[in-house]
């Protein structure tokens, strides 16, 4: 019977790490869709300052948001030093996004 040491943990720990700094400079594009609707060119030649756009989610509904372009959570619109922000309410898991995919 062979002893393993927390040296070979560290190693292990440490190669793991390596990979994962590989990929955390990769840039992705982050997107929060509030609703979508669709318009005709002449709706959007018509529509000026004051324009209400009606979308397809009621108010209060979860925002969307996505990593290039697939779906990843779901959140709602915070104001944080008078700037806008998502607060994650529902992480979509692995296991689902590979299921939509498919």
């Amino acid at each position: 019977m062979s002893e393993t040491t927390g040296l070979e943990n560290t190693n292990d720990a440490d190669q793991e790490m390596q990979k994962l700094k590989f990929i955390l400079d990769i840039p992705l594009q982050l997107t929060v869709e509030l609703g979508r609707t669709n318009l005709l060119v002449k709706e959007v030649l018509q529509l000026n300052q004051g324009s209400v756009v009606e979308l397809s989610k009621l108010a209060g509904e979860p925002l969307d948001v996505f990593i290039n372009s697939k779906l990843v959570a779901r959140g709602e619109a915070v104001v944080v030093n008078e700037k806008f922000g998502v607060r994650l309410v529902d992480v979509i898991s692995p296991n689902e996004r590979v299921e939509k995919v498919l």
